[in-house]
């Protein structure tokens, strides 16, 4: 570990090769003691509490006076597939698990350069943009923004607010099937706005996923950028030779 990076640095560090540690089995019940920790990540017993406290606020780690530091049962993460056909509703209920959509906000913009591209349309075209958060058995998964043409899907944002589902909404503005084009991949460290809404730790890492849908004739339907906690799903990419 860089000895110049500050104690910020540092710390945040630690936190996250002893998050992957954990989620990787190494420690089963209880990390070693903090001078060993210390001398493998090459840093003083100050830093690694400060990890072991912000793991611990994640829920991950639980220290007691006197007997260590041990590890709290972790939930295991969600399977997301991602694939020609993805649907968060369909995806999660083939799991048995109950999912719902919640409406953060929306409204309408002006098509900028990149989704003017990605639309075929000019710029300045009237967007949808829709801001939703996932939940899954009452825990959010992951906040998403999308962005829908205004003219040729006029009252989406309302047939979603009423089913909580974009397959739904796409259906009820008569689109009966839509396919995933392409979808990136990052990893970032989540924003204050995200983290209030995910409900979980400040310095949290979110997968990004930027991704576009279209119809049948290769036309745009959706562009969406969707935050997925890393320690709550799993995404899953499949084969496209396998799909449908």
């Amino acid at each position: 570990m860089n000895g110049t990076d500050d104690g910020i640095s540092r710390w945040r560090r630690v936190a996250d090769e002893l998050r992957s540690a954990v989620s990787m089995g190494e420690f089963a019940d209880q990390l070693p003691p903090e001078t060993e920790l210390a001398s493998r990540f090459g840093v003083n017993r100050h830093t690694v509490r400060r990890a072991i406290a912000a793991l611990s606020v994640e829920g991950l780690l639980r220290a007691e006076r006197g007997r260590g530091t041990f590890v709290r049962a972790v939930p295991q993460r969600i399977v997301y597939p991602i694939g020609a056909r993805t649907r968060f509703s369909e995806n999660m209920m083939r799991q048995s698990l109950e999912p719902s959509g919640r409406l953060i906000q929306a409204d309408i913009v002006a098509a900028d350069a990149t989704q003017a591209r990605l639309f075929g349309c000019r710029m300045g075209a009237p967007l949808h943009r829709l801001e939703r958060l996932s939940v899954v058995e009452g825990a959010p998964l992951s906040r998403s923004t999308s962005w829908f043409s205004a003219d040729r899907f006029p009252g989406i944002i309302a047939a979603y607010a009423e089913s909580g589902s974009i397959t739904k909404a796409f259906l009820q503005e008569g689109l009966a099937d839509y396919r995933r084009k392409e979808t990136r991949l990052t990893a970032e460290r989540i924003t204050a706005r995200d983290a209030e809404f995910l409900q979980c730790a400040a310095d949290s890492i979110v997968l990004v996923s930027r991704a576009l849908d279209v119809d049948a004739e290769d036309r745009t339907v959706q562009s969406v950028v969707t935050r997925f906690l890393a320690d709550r799903m799993e995404l899953v990419f499949a084969n496209p030779s396998e799909q449908s």
